[in-house]
């Protein structure tokens, strides 16, 4: 009977949301204002996303006694302005996770890492999913599985536990949850049923997307948890571009994280970084002059001298700083993908009149063709040809000149100015071609290198001049140091968090903050955030009393008994007493209560677990921010391995002394080698965050984000 249970849910879903399914609605926009649950007052995220699953989403996967912890939906949305529904469509996968009937583990690592571990245990957690290949051209609506057995592909939606062609049991429930573990999603991003939300996974067309970039899809993401009243969204900013650590590079370029355009803010970094930390860590990196590292004296002229010389004479304005060459490289890959078909001189505009330049070019043509004399003509260097030519106009005109050299016509245009970026000298080079031997000529192609030829310039730069591992020796001691410090301090900032908490106002409506506190609890409780409490104009406390204690039974497993027992602040309240007389149509309220019941649930109580565990760092640290930690084997307090002088590629040692044990051990009568035995005690070396050169994630969260 259970497995005809299932099929029968399935129809009934099927039938019940043709209507969910007739109307695809544009990625671009979806979901707007106006859709949240075809109401004009702002619901509550536990009360918004059922309503909004139930308007826009169709059911691939009820819920049975066979898959009691998980429910699927599915919403399919159109790319583009088409009218063809068919061409391009997105599916955007919704699965709806009961923590409490879940055989994984309860608690949230995310939550634990990004500073939310006292809150407790949700009971559900929606997943919004949009898989690799989730925005191809052809997509078969619903849940798909092949079987492990005959690899029959059979879609969930229609019911059955077993495979139609070999009747082999299918491990369905599993499968989802392999699903949710999966780090090739385009987007995964899970929200808490206290609208506590995590970005997880976000990949653009570099990441395997088919034709949705990453801003598009982050902009989704912005616009679903800003319709389904979602209070803070989390992200660690791992994010990669060209391979590169995304943070650092956009960092240096843009004076923040690629997620801050989206309004996340750093809170705190690891190792007890403050935002003031940091922020004083980008400048000191972006703002680092050039000169730093230009050729000077009799030295042999190296890779890093060739490639910032060639990059400053591409500039039309001088490269200053670390930034200015990050961002001219970045805008040049830009252009790169964007080439104009034509590009005329007379487009451009200069500081010096035609004659100028003209003088200037036939100067360089005469080389040229002195050059070309002979069996065959050779290429001449750019260096070389603004050394012969340096008397002819000031270096500005000439590197002006030199810009818009190739494509020149020569000789009433019968050959014409070529010219290469030659691989491996970082150089252009020039010479004269007969017209007719030139089959493809565009200024873009001749004037610039090829966008590979960028990204491997980029690459190599990022790795000598920010990433603090790889980052070269310079003239100046003081200058490496302090910018390996500020690259190591922006890549330990890697949490960021968006606040879309509002005050709505609604003159129809009284809105309330609702803030609890346990009456029944010790010291250490779980701190719940506030919920969002809605009420008509002529609510009462009773109201207020009945409504508080239903919406935190909802969100949380351990407030299942939970009751109010009073208002804080106010002194003993007649239960009939109007709100809006009370406080208006818009504030906070403090309530206390009591769960009358805890039994079975006391492993619900927080998310960061049982366990009692605590974490003082010498380096501030006084909570786990996902970094690599050990714990000391003489009084258990967690500290940072590489505040220990660990490194993260180094193994853990058999036993570990913190420097508050070291320091009682170093005090104690000196004992024998016998007596001392194997106990690993470090006395010297410790390392604290921001003297370390080297820098590793040390993270014990999976996850992948990549823009595009």
């Amino acid at each position: 009977m259970a497995v005809l249970d299932v099929g029968r849910n399935a129809k009934r879903s099927r039938r019940s949301n043709k209507t969910s399914s007739a109307h695809r609605y544009r990625f671009s926009t979806f979901p707007t204002e106006e859709m949240r649950s075809g109401t004009s007052t702002l619901q509550p995220f536990r009360d918004g996303v059922i309503s909004f699953l139930a308007s826009h989403a169709r059911v691939t996967l009820p819920t049975s006694t066979l898959f009691s912890s998980l429910r699927t939906w599915q919403i399919l949305l159109r790319h583009g302005d088409g009218s063809d529904l068919s061409s391009r469509l997105i599916s955007v996968d919704v699965v709806e996770e009961d923590v409490t009937r879940s055989s994984r583990s309860v608690y949230c690592d995310h939550c634990r890492v990004v500073g939310w571990s006292s809150n407790p245990v949700c009971k559900k957690k929606y997943h919004f999913l949009i898989r690799s290949g989730g925005d191809s051209k052809s997509l078969n609506p619903g849940l798909e599985k092949a079987c492990s057995k005959c690899g029959y592909t059979q879609n969930l939606s229609e019911g059955g536990i077993n495979c139609k062609w070999c009747s082999l049991a299918l491990d369905t429930e599993d499968w989802v949850y392999s699903q949710l573990e999966d780090n090739t999603h385009l987007l995964h991003g899970v929200i808490h049923s206290n609208g506590y939300a995590h970005l997880l996974s976000l990949k653009g067309r570099e990441g395997g997307s088919g034709f949705l970039t990453g801003s598009s899809i982050m902009d989704f993401w912005d616009r679903l948890c800003s319709s389904l009243a979602v209070q803070k969204a989390s992200v660690m900013d791992v994010s990669t571009k060209y391979g590169m650590d995304y943070r650092l590079l956009h960092g240096v370029t843009r004076g923040c994280s690629w997620y801050s355009e989206w309004g996340y803010e750093l809170k705190s970094g690891s190792y007890a970084l403050t935002r003031e930390a940091y922020r004083s860590a980008v400048t000191t990196l972006s703002e680092t002059p050039l000169s730093e590292f230009m050729f000077q004296g009799r030295k042999p002229r190296t890779q890093l001298h060739s490639i910032l010389g060639f990059y400053q004479s591409l500039s039309c304005s001088e490269l200053v700083t670390v930034s200015d060459l990050f961002s001219f490289l970045l805008q040049l890959i830009r252009e790169n993908r964007a080439k104009p078909t034509t590009t005329t001189t007379s487009d451009v505009l200069c500081a010096w009149n035609r004659s100028d330049v003209e003088s200037v070019q036939q100067a360089m043509i005469k080389i040229l063709k002195v050059a070309g004399r002979g069996q065959g003509a050779y290429w001449v260097k750019r260096w070389a040809l603004k050394r012969s030519i340096c008397k002819s106009g000031s270096p500005q005109l000439i590197d002006y000149c030199l810009k818009h050299f190739g494509g020149v016509l020569v000789d009433d245009g019968s050959q014409v100015v070529c010219s290469r970026c030659k691989p491996g000298s970082n150089d252009f080079e020039y010479r004269l071609e007969p017209v007719n031997n030139v089959h493809h000529l565009s200024n873009q192609d001749i004037n610039y290198a090829s966008e590979e030829q960028i990204k491997c310039d980029l690459r190599y730069l990022y790795d000598t001049l920010l990433h603090p591992q790889t980052m070269a020796e310079f003239r100046s001691q003081a200058t490496s140091d302090k910018m390996i410090d500020a690259a190591t301090k922006i890549l330990d900032c890697k949490h960021f968090i968006k606040d879309y908490s509002t005050s709505p106002v609604n003159p129809f409506a009284i809105y309330l903050w609702c803030h609890v506190e346990l009456s029944d609890e010790a010291d250490e409780c779980p701190s719940p955030p506030p919920e969002l409490l809605v009420f008509p104009l002529d609510a009462t406390v009773s109201d207020l009393k009945t409504e508080a204690a239903k919406a935190f039974q909802e969100v949380y497993a351990i407030f299942k008994s939970f009751e109010v027992e009073e208002l804080l602040g106010f002194d003993s309240m007649d239960d009939s007493i109007t709100l809006k007389f009370l406080i208006g149509t818009n504030g906070v309220m403090r309530v206390k209560g009591r769960c009358s019941s805890k039994q079975g649930l006391l492993h619900y109580r927080m998310e960061r677990g049982v366990e009692n565990w605590e974490v003082d760092c010498r380096c501030g640290t006084n909570d786990d921010d996902g970094e690599r930690m050990l714990a000391c084997d003489m009084c258990g307090v967690w500290h940072h391995t590489r505040c220990a002088g660990i490194e993260n590629a180094d193994a853990l040692p058999s036993k570990f002394h913190c420097f508050r044990c070291s320091d009682l051990y170093s005090k104690r009568p000196k004992q024998s080698v016998n007596e001392r035995g194997s106990s690993q005690v470090p006395l010297t070396g410790f390392v604290c965050r921001g003297e370390s050169a080297a820098m590793g994630s040390g993270s014990n969260l999976s996850l992948t984000l990549s823009v595009g």
